[in-house]
């Protein structure tokens, strides 16, 4: 998905479970972290790029075991919630991320070199664009049902 695509549908899904435009913005940074750690093209070159898209960086488990770190610093005499919120759902939108990669591609799940996925659409599509429509769609539908 084009990091348009993913800001929107992760920032979207955040605020409908929370309402809290910090967890929100966070989710939505984190949902183009996976994708920035890689570097672009242009700044490694096209073919180390290629080599390691959808590599590590796509791992969910790398995330999921931040957020486990993060759940265990509760205890510790430097907590402060509003900052480990924050990390927290900068972890939960690189999983949206990832998520979202797989409708479109293959991407790691135990293993980093194994990776599942199917493609329902191209990239910068307008299948894309519609697919993140109708989601969005689904979210805000979802919530107002939920709502009642």
């Amino acid at each position: 998905m084009k990091w348009l695509s993913h800001i929107a549908l992760t920032g979207t899904i955040a605020y409908a479970v929370t309402a809290d435009p910090l967890s929100a913005a966070a989710a939505a940074a984190g949902a183009v972290l996976p994708d920035r750690i890689e570097g672009t093209p242009q700044s490694v070159g096209w073919r180390t790029w290629r080599s390691r898209h959808r590599g590590w960086s796509h791992w969910p488990m790398l995330y999921l075991a931040l957020i486990g770190a993060l759940g265990c610093a509760e205890t510790a005499p430097y907590y402060d919630p509003a900052f480990f919120s924050v990390l927290t759902w900068l972890c939960l939108g690189a999983l949206m991320h990832i998520a979202e990669d797989a409708v479109c591609g293959k991407v790691p799940l135990l293993f980093p070199t194994q990776k599942v996925g199917i493609r329902l659409f191209t990239v910068g599509s307008l299948r894309e664009y519609l697919f993140v429509l109708l989601c969005i769609f689904i979210v805000y539908a979802a919530q107002n049902i939920l709502r009642i």
